[in-house]
């Protein structure tokens, strides 16, 4: 009897199990429970980002594609989209900020372009509603590409035969279609194929096992820290502005973020959240790539975010989950085109 009751003992444990058990080194070990309610805040990647109101053709994203590594679109004709948002180091830059026209640098730190079509605007203070309107942005910064106008970009485009054509099968509704809002039209259509899946997406859509229990450990300890408060969605953050120094003052204060586009007090210093996607390969991290390593800006967000100071475990877990949030880059997409010439 009590062997019988022993037994049924183990299976009462057995049965509290969660979600499930998966198969270790030839046995079966329990999997860390995850909420099916906190999951419910997630949603997995598209394959592409695609707008109703603009419906993107093969020949709009193949312009867009060679556009994006072109150094013409550049004053010295030596800088391309892709000298600041390196698509085979996952869309970012390596620097705190990246070096612009005649080596000037800029003031904030360049955010990935992947998965970057689908967050709420565009730049850190989100002065641009979408890719299209962010992608001519840069080109006519002083700072960045320093092109004079949009006249004198066109005009180098126009010059090109092989570029005239590609716009009129890119745009062949329009009588002219070497336009400037083609140029960020193009570029837009190009940056909507640039997602990143990963196992986390392989994960919400049912496949159970793909993470590790210290990966499922990570991402309750997130949920419970309060991070998916703003890091949630199908970007794990890019919806949604908020104030750097919520709970405790941010130490700098030189940057007031969208105020300086909106010009209302109430918005000092505030910035659109970053997407975590891919978050471990594109530091340095903060709208002025001020920190460096992964587990120091969990850190300053637990303090200065949500006000509290997080366990050197607790951010080892949350790193952990992190890291699965790294995806695959779409190689067909984001090799050179063969007569582009931008890029470092």
């Amino acid at each position: 009897m009590r062997q019988h009751a022993q037994r049924m003992a183990v299976a009462a444990l057995a049965a509290t199990v969660v979600l499930g058990a998966g198969c270790r080194g030839g046995g079966r070990e329990s999997l860390v429970r995850v909420d099916s309610a906190q999951l419910a805040l997630f949603a997995p990647l598209p394959a592409a980002i695609t707008t109703p109101e603009r419906p993107a053709t093969e020949a709009q994203v193949a312009l867009g594609r060679r556009l994006f590594f072109e150094t013409q679109l550049s004053l010295g004709n030596d800088l391309s989209c892709n000298s600041c948002h390196h698509l085979d180091a996952f869309g970012a830059d390596t620097g705190s900020v990246s070096r612009g026209h005649a080596g000037k640098m800029g003031a904030r730190n360049s955010p990935t372009v992947y998965n970057a079509a689908g967050h709420v605007a565009q730049f850190w203070d989100g002065r641009a509603p979408d890719v299209e309107a962010q992608a001519l942005g840069p080109i006519l910064n002083p700072v960045e590409m320093a092109m004079p106008s949009s006249p004198a970009v066109l005009a180098r485009i126009a010059r090109d035969p092989a570029y005239r054509s590609a716009f009129q099968a890119a745009f062949a509704a329009d009588r002219n279609p070497v336009t400037w809002p083609n140029v960020g039209i193009a570029i837009g259509a190009f940056e909507r194929q640039l997602t990143t899946p990963s196992r986390w997406d392989r994960f919400l859509r049912g496949e159970d096992t793909v993470l590790t229990n210290p990966e499922r450990e990570g991402f309750n300890t997130f949920v419970d820290a309060g991070c998916a408060g703003c890091h949630a969605g199908t970007y794990v953050g890019g919806a949604m502005y908020q104030k750097v120094g919520l709970v405790h003052a941010w130490p700098d204060t030189s940057d007031v973020g969208r105020m300086g586009v909106t010009k209302q007090p109430e918005d000092r210093f505030i910035f659109k959240v970053p997407s975590l996607r891919n978050i471990e390969r594109t530091g340095p991290y903060f709208h002025n790539g001020s920190v460096a390593s992964l587990d120091t800006a969990i850190v300053r967000m637990g303090h200065y975010q949500l006000g509290k100071d997080l366990t050197p475990e607790q951010v080892t877990q949350i790193a952990t989950w992190l890291r699965a949030l790294t995806g695959e880059l779409p190689a067909d997409r984001i090799t050179p085109p063969a007569r582009a010439t931008g890029g470092d």
